[in-house]
């Protein structure tokens, strides 16, 4: 019995050997689920629309086939841990959020080719480091009290506003949200919609006031826009199709 006993367990082992060996040596069967980390950690002014972002988001995600995780832990900014996401959603963050080690991390995903989408006070974040500014494409200035506006959309060329073509009537789209006035804006990226400033009071850039803006930065890709103030813009499907346009861009897929 003992000898038959080992008999068995080397058949067994040369069996095992030869199915791994057959599985190496066959194209990858698993398909790519796309993974994006939705980061939302303040240390300034926190909006009360961050959890039905997160929400609609995650919602979005499951819709999509996208993995979406939700964190506010700085902590998870390690080169290991970053490397697993096809791209970072900061969702309204404010002020400052990482210390030199994670910022390190940070810039070698982007360098790696990593993806960024920033939504709303993303840009009202990390003022006292320039990578990130020029990362997120400007900083936020000042705003107005919220009130209904219209977007000038300059390209239907990109994914984030592809789909506004059939839902337009022309190239305006009107918003009700709060409106950002900016500084220190990169002039190096693609500004995708401009907000007309007679439809709306207190803007500060005249007939040119960038809205939302694309760019490929240090290795890897960048979104951002600047709705998203409001809890009522979570539940805008074409806002929401913007947002989702930004992702899939930022992840490379489109």
């Amino acid at each position: 019995m003992l000898y038959s006993h080992k008999v068995s367990v080397s058949l067994f082992l040369a069996l095992a050997l030869a199915l791994i060996a057959s599985l190496l040596s066959q194209p990858a069967l698993a398909e790519h689920h796309p993974r994006i980390l939705v980061f939302s950690k303040t240390s300034g002014w926190r909006h009360e629309s961050i959890i039905d972002g997160q929400k609609a988001l995650l919602e979005m995600g499951e819709r999509e086939g996208i993995m979406v995780d939700i964190s506010e832990n700085a902590a998870l900014f390690t080169p290991e841990i970053l490397s697993t996401y096809d791209a970072l959603v900061f969702l309204s963050t404010t002020g400052t959020l990482f210390n030199d080690a994670q910022r390190k991390a940070f810039e070698g995903y982007i360098r790696a080719g990593g993806g960024f989408v920033g939504i709303h006070s993303a840009t009202d974040t990390e003022y006292e480091w320039p990578w990130y500014n020029k990362l997120v494409g400007a900083q936020f200035r000042n705003h107005p009290h919220n009130q209904t506006a219209e977007k000038v959309v300059l390209t239907f060329e990109h994914p984030s506003t592809a789909f506004l073509r059939e839902e337009l009537d022309g190239n305006r789209w009107e918003r009700y949200d709060e409106w950002y006035n900016f500084k220190n804006f990169n002039d190096d990226v693609t500004v995708i919609m401009n907000l007309d400033g007679n439809t709306f009071e207190g803007g500060r850039h005249g007939e040119h006031h960038p809205i939302a803006w694309y760019h490929n930065y240090d290795g890897g890709r960048s979104f951002y826009t600047a709705g998203g103030h409001t809890s009522e813009s979570f539940e805008e499907p074409l806002f929401m199709r913007h947002i989702l346009g930004g992702i899939r861009w930022a992840m490379g897929e489109q």
